[in-house]
Order: structure tokens, then C-alpha cells, then sequence
């Protein structure tokens, strides 16, 4: 599943020009792997406090893509964080990335609610988060089964 939020951010960021301007030239692979990462890291980390992939999936189908959502807060604070520590991004350019993940995200959920779409399952998604969100997520995966 990491690859494919890893596809989604370069899509996602490459079709934004703002945002594609504001990554210094011959980093763009190394801001879309930390993007992914702190995008994986916050779903693992809300997944273990929405009662599991379920919760999770529901909170983000349910409205849950909002600015002030747990999870966009939770992504946005550790993102900005993140590149601008790592990469030396300025406000405005983290800001712009930042402003991308409701869109990101959203595209995830409807990937992971489609059935047609094997990329994102939540068999996927729980074994992905476990392996990020560590033992946070307890016997998650054994229940992964249940969100089919």
C-alpha cells in the first residue's frame, strides 16, 4: 500500500503547480517518499485511535478529509515538520503540500472503498499500518478480514 500512496502523492503533487514549483529541483523523489511516509505514519497512528482500518475508513468517508480533521492535523503538523527540517522547505511550500493532503487523502479513500480496485484493500491497509504504526494497532491485523 506504501507504493501505492507513494503514486498517489507524485500524482496528486505533480498535478498541482504550486506545489510542484516549491520542491527544489532533484529532491522531488526524496519529498514525495517523505510525504508517503508521513502520510502512512499519520493513517497508522488515527487507525489505532478510530477503533482500527474500519474506523478509520468510515471517519474519512464520513467527513472526515475536512482542514480540521484529527487526521489532516495530525499529517499536516508532522509533514511541515518533517520537510521543513529535512528539506529545508519554507512555509509557503510546506503550506502548499500541506493544503494537497485533503485531496490526497481523498483519492486513498476512494481507491480503498472500491471494490473494483485491488490496489488499496483493507487486508492491504491493516498490514501496511502495522508495520508503521507498530504495535499500536494490536490485533488489527486478524480483524482485516472484516472490513471486505
Amino acid at each position: 500500500m506504501f507504493d501505492q500512496i507513494l503514486g498517489l502523492v507524485k500524482q496528486q503533487l505533480g498535478n498541482n503547480p504550486q506545489v510542484a514549483a516549491a520542491i527544489p529541483p532533484g529532491k522531488e523523489d526524496a519529498v514525495h517518499q517523505e510525504i508517503a511516509h508521513q502520510v502512512t505514519t499519520g493513517l497508522a497512528s488515527q487507525a489505532a485511535t478510530q477503533g482500527g482500518v474500519g474506523g478509520l475508513l468510515s471517519m474519512l468517508q464520513g467527513g472526515g478529509l475536512s482542514a480540521g480533521s484529527p487526521v489532516i492535523s495530525t499529517i499536516t503538523g508532522n509533514l511541515v515538520s518533517s520537510l521543513g527540517s529535512k528539506f529545508g522547505l519554507p512555509p509557503a511550500a510546506t503550506g502548499a503540500i500541506a493544503a494537497a493532503l485533503p485531496g490526497l487523502l481523498q483519492k486513498f479513500t476512494q481507491k480503498a472503498a472500491d471494490p473494483n480496485d485491488p490496489s488499496i484493500t483493507p487486508n492491504s491497509i491493516t498490514e501496511t499500518l502495522s508495520k508503521f504504526g507498530g504495535g499500536g494497532l494490536g490485533s488489527l491485523g486478524k480483524l482485516g478480514g472484516l472490513f471486505k
